[in-house]
């Protein structure tokens, strides 16, 4: 099991009694740095004031029990960062913790919090949730305020919450914000399967999880889906680039992430242009086909968590986020069930539903959980 050094690039003891919690290091909290896992800002001063939400959690009694380690910059799904620490997968040793809220999952999978917050700007909530074996949610874009919240301006990023279970999910999420009020589960539902390229076992288990929930699925399709992939990573590259494209020159700056932001210096002013095009079509796909069925439902990770060795392979790496990167560019909430694969290893469901309604998607998921094969 990761120790909390592996974790927690800082921990600490502020605010009342009341639930545990740790915060990505991409938030700040008034009185610490916020260095986002990157050795370029070693000697950052601590923040004046607090984030928007972590303000919120104080103001509700939660306890704040560190900061935990990230991929650098955010940038990065793989969790692996050699200057803060790689926190060791609580589930599978071996392999990768997932990214970028890397010790924001394992802090969560390891017991030493009740919930933990993350960001989620290409799957950075949902991988490192799948990969460890918890749930997290990507909720509505623009519904949880990003005031405090590193890089400043996206238009793809969200602040969302891990836990061991939905219960700790949905009031994470009263906490985090005033207008999310928990829902019965349904009586029953239907759920559109997105049929995509993953692991067998993988499809196998998300469609025994939703036989064994008496839910009703039919199959449903989004033409743009590959094509909201590639205009997510054309719109993360091109704002990245504006946010941190300064330190690439900078020797202190990792590797492979000098190595995205380089090629994000090329993204034209066109290119972006086309790829919220994208954006506009592929969200109306997405509003379409959630007239017609209460929630999305595809794996989470197309294959299980990379081995620790397979993680430099960056194209594979990429890979692992072709289920969840589109719903960062449409902005529909989307929460992710673990689930145990025959070999042990990790999954997850994906589930993924209107715009603004995150409680009646959580509230589905409840329903879903309730069978013996959710992790």
């Amino acid at each position: 099991m990761a120790a909390p050094d592996q974790i927690f690039v800082i921990t600490m003891q502020l605010g009342g009694d009341g639930l545990r919690v740790a915060i990505k290091d991409s938030i700040d909290i008034a009185g610490y740095a916020t260095r986002l896992g990157c050795a370029c800002f070693a000697d950052a001063q601590p923040a004046a004031r607090h984030a928007r939400v972590v303000a919120a959690l104080l103001d509700k009694g939660c306890r704040l029990i560190g900061k935990t380690t990230m991929h650098e910059l955010a940038y990065g799904v793989t969790g692996i960062n050699r200057w803060s620490g790689t926190p060791v997968n609580p589930r599978a040793p071996d392999r990768v913790p997932g990214g970028s809220s890397s010790g924001s999952a394992v802090a969560v999978a390891a017991g030493l919090v009740d919930f933990s917050v993350g960001t989620d700007t290409g799957g950075s909530i949902r991988i490192p949730a799948t990969c460890c074996g918890v749930f997290g949610l990507k909720p509505t874009y623009g519904r949880i305020g990003r005031a405090g919240v590193h890089p400043a301006a996206s238009t793809l990023d969200c602040v969302g919450p891990f836990a061991c279970n939905l219960e700790l999910i949905e009031r994470a999420m009263e906490l985090l914000d005033d207008s999310f009020h928990s829902e019965a589960a349904p009586a029953g539902g239907t759920l559109g399967w997105l049929t995509v390229a993953a692991d067998p076992d993988i499809n196998a288990a998300a469609c025994r999880l939703l036989a064994d929930a008496d839910l009703t699925t039919k199959p449903v399709s989004l033409p743009s889906f590959e094509r909201a992939f590639n205009a997510g990573l054309c719109i993360i590259g091109a704002e990245n680039w504006a946010a941190f494209g300064h330190l690439t020159s900078n020797p202190l700056l990792g590797a492979d992430v000098r190595a995205r932001l380089i090629p994000a210096r090329d993204i034209t002013h066109d290119q972006v242009a086309a790829a919220e095009g994208v954006r506009q079509r592929f969200g109306n796909e997405v509003d379409e086909a959630l007239e017609r069925v209460d929630a999305l439902a595809l794996p989470t990770m197309p294959e299980v968590p990379l081995t620790l060795r397979e993680a430099d392979d960056a194209r594979r790496a990429l890979r692992t986020t072709t289920c969840v990167r589109p719903f960062n560019l449409s902005g529909h909430p989307a929460l992710t069930i673990p689930m145990t694969l025959p070999s042990g290893l990790p999954a997850g469901l994906q589930l993924v539903g209107r715009k603004g309604e995150d409680a009646a998607l959580c509230a589905l998921a409840r329903r879903i959980v309730e069978n013996p094969l959710a992790a």
